[in-house]
């Protein structure tokens, strides 16, 4: 059974800027062969948007929460939509 496509957007709280955890979750993202980007927001929150089979973003956002980032994360909220396919690789931004 093929696992639907899924956009995952999650915005981590906590210190998560200037500790490389954009540059953690493009290789925990690319690892799961997910698209999309993650990117430092102006509150100090990062965003991440991932596309791809609902079990690897779900897989991408037990890693947020996971405990072994950079930095230190609070609190990880997530919201799940239809993916747009509008993306390709994943960047950090």
């Amino acid at each position: 059974m093929v696992d639907e496509r899924v956009r995952m957007t999650a915005w981590v709280h906590g210190r998560v800027q200037g500790v490389g955890f954009r540059w953690w979750t493009r290789s925990r993202a690319s690892e799961l062969g997910l698209r999309g980007w993650a990117s430092n927001l102006s509150d100090g929150r990062v965003e991440v948007v991932a596309e791809g089979p609902k079990g690897d973003c779900e897989r991408l956002l037990e890693l947020l929460r996971g405990g072994t980032t950079p930095g230190h994360v609070d609190l990880v909220v997530e919201r799940w939509s239809a993916a747009k396919g509008n993306v390709t690789g994943f960047a950090e931004r």
